[in-house]
């Protein structure tokens, strides 16, 4: 009983001081909101970012034209990767990989079937028939692209989740016609949805890209990606040495100098993100830090102008036979009180801030728990910490002094 009536006067304490209780609150209320806001948005992120790349597995990687880490900038851009040099690269490979390009021939286009157009943001793609596998796709309704379709350059397309439900709301697009660009092709399947990290991948039409060279012209295109397939992750390494040497071959690169391409793995994309979270995570904590030891100071300022306010009632509690632990635990009490309302508040907060990119990017939200538990216990800390001086002041204060303080 004696533990309810230190709890019940404490928080009497705090109800009679309410701006300067809300101020201190305010302070708490930030420093964990940042903290768990941060690492919630985080958390989201990564779990789009794994979403989105899943489907291209352990045993795949690209090859690209231009090396992030190389030349003066940023990026150092080679010569283009064509389409005859990827068919020259699958001839010297032979059948143990499996190599699928995707390049962008319109962007920012119209795509019309008979009575529905979407907006202008469809892209048109041209791909193989090894595109499935490679880009990680699944089919929704009808049959993938065959390599019939490339061999004679049929006007055929596979759309998008959205681009079918946009043209085609109440039927099936099987069979049916659209136009995209400059090409009018015959629908033959649609994609299931998949998440995208940087573009939307459900606003895509892809076609025969033997068909859409003759719409749009080849003219020294360099692929825009080019993924290649080992047949297992055990033989990624051996696939990977593979496609550089006979590459170097294809585009004449002298002995010892460098590749006028690049290769990354899914791995290598997965770990590169990972370290961009982490930094992003401990930047957050490291602000919610700094913001929480500023409430901490405030909570000490203010429990020792209570502790002050309070001197001639200290005395008279002393007066009547309580002792100097009760008077420490009262005080430290209400530092944890307060500090444990404004850290579950801020709890609260941040996980629903944090997920405001889980509902824009319609993926489930996060929560994260053990950072959570840390918020609890940290500002458990703070209040022992910070409202330890002040309360063991107010315990260590003279009676005869408290009841003659005016």
């Amino acid at each position: 009983m004696r533990g309810f009536e230190t709890v019940r006067e404490a928080l009497q304490a705090l109800r009679a001081n309410k701006l300067r209780s809300a101020l201190t609150l305010l302070g708490i209320v930030i420093g964990v909101f940042a903290v768990i806001a941060a690492v919630t948005a985080v958390d989201v992120i990564d779990l789009y970012f794994k979403s989105s790349i899943q489907g291209l597995g352990a045993s795949t990687f690209s090859v690209e034209r231009y090396d992030y880490a190389g030349g003066d900038g940023p990026e150092r851009y080679h010569p283009p990767l064509t389409h005859n040099q990827v068919q020259r690269l699958k001839g010297r490979t032979g059948g143990g990989l499996t190599i699928s390009v995707s390049e962008r021939f319109d962007a920012g286009t119209k795509a019309q079937s008979a009575r529905q157009e979407t907006n202008p943001n469809i892209t048109l793609y041209g791909t193989d028939e090894a595109f499935l596998g490679n880009f990680g796709y699944e089919m929704r309704a009808g049959r993938p692209l065959a390599a019939q379709d490339l061999e004679k350059g049929r006007p055929v397309a596979l759309l998008g989740s959205k681009v079918a439900e946009t043209l085609f709301p109440a039927t099936s697009p099987l069979g049916k016609d659209v136009r995209v660009g400059r090409v009018r092709l015959q629908v033959v399947g649609v994609l299931e949805e998949k998440a995208g990290l940087f573009r939307d991948p459900n606003t895509r039409v892809y076609a025969p890209i033997t068909h859409l060279f003759a719409a749009y012209g080849s003219g020294g295109r360099s692929m825009d990606d080019v993924r290649v397939r080992a047949a297992s992750a055990t033989q990624l390494a051996a696939a990977e040495d593979a496609v550089r040497s006979n590459l170097r071959v294809i585009r004449q690169v002298e002995p010892g100098a460098p590749s006028t391409f690049n290769i990354e793995s899914s791995d290598f994309l997965r770990s590169t993100f990972a370290q961009f979270t982490s930094t992003l995570t401990t930047g957050g904590a490291l602000v919610g830090l700094i913001s929480l030891l500023a409430a901490g100071v405030g909570i000490m300022n203010i429990m020792l102008v209570s502790v002050t306010e309070r001197t001639r009632e200290i005395g008279i509690r002393k007066a009547v036979g309580a002792k100097w632990r009760n008077i420490l635990w009262q005080f430290l009490l209400e530092a944890i009180i307060l500090c444990q309302i404004g850290g579950l508040l801020g709890i609260v907060l941040g996980g629903l801030g944090g997920n405001v990119a889980a509902l824009y990017w319609d993926i489930r939200p996060s929560f994260p728990w053990m950072w959570a538990a840390v918020a609890v216990g940290g500002v458990t800390l703070l209040a022992v910490i910070f409202g330890g001086y002040p309360a063991y002041k107010a315990a260590r204060l003279d009676p005869i002094e408290s009841l003659r303080y005016e």
